[in-house]
Formats: structure tokens, C-alpha cells, sequence
């Protein structure tokens, strides 16, 4: 089953616009366009069967229309995708962690982080 416009992940996990800024293509900006004008290339889904009890099928069925999924695809896709992050953020955690102590920060470090922050919020 070819994938829809429904199936498109957030640009955060695997769509891209082929133009815009950075393109190869010049004159084909599209960076000035909203989202839903910009052409998305969408990688190619696969397909996997998973057998679950009849409770497990029903929660998933009221998560689906509870929380505006399109399908129990997208749902399990959003898990897996959240599982993915979770085990990511766990392994900088655990490297954070074995890894040897620092010297103190300075003062005014925290300061020159929010204003980071705030420059990257303002493009």
C-alpha cells in the first residue's frame, strides 16, 4: 500500500523538502512557502503484521480515535518513534554519566545559553 499524505512524518523524523535553502537546485526556494505547499519526499514504508490479544487491539483502536490518529499505523509508528528518542536520550545520559567530572561553570554560562536559546527561537 503506497503511503498517503497522512503517513508523512514531521520534518524531525525523515521527510524533507527537496528545495528550499541548502538546495542543489537554485531558484527553487521554497522557504517562503507554508508547509502544506512545500513538496515532502516520503521514504518507502514497509509492511509488518504483529498479532496482539483482543485487549491490547481494542486499547490501540480507542487510542487511534481518541487521539486523532489516522490509522493504528501512524499510532504504532509514533510508539516506535518515541521509543527510539527515549533509548537515544538514555545513551547520552549513561555516557554523561560515565563520563569524568568537569571543572566548575562559570557565572555566567546559564546567561549565555538562554541567550543561544533565545537567538535560535528568533529566526
Amino acid at each position: 500500500m503506497a503511503p498517503s499524505l497522512w503517513d508523512v512524518p514531521p520534518a524531525s523524523q525523515g521527510y524533507s523538502a527537496p528545495h528550499g535553502p541548502g538546495s542543489t537546485d537554485p531558484g527553487t526556494d521554497s522557504g517562503s512557502l507554508p508547509n502544506f505547499a512545500k513538496a515532502v519526499t516520503v521514504d518507502p514504508m514497509s509492511t509488518m503484521n504483529v498479532s496482539l490479544p483482543e485487549a491490547l487491539k481494542d486499547f490501540v483502536d480507542e487510542q487511534v480515535g481518541a487521539c486523532g490518529y489516522g490509522s493504528s499505523s501512524e499510532y504504532v509508528r509514533k510508539l516506535i518513534r518515541e521509543d527510539r528518542d527515549r533509548q537515544r536520550l538514555r545513551a547520552l545520559l549513561l555516557d554523561g554519566a560515565a563520563s569524568p567530572p568537569t571543572g566548575a561553570v562559570r557565572a555566567d554560562y546559564f546567561d549565555q545559553l538562554r541567550g543561544r536559546i533565545r537567538d535560535l527561537g528568533a529566526r
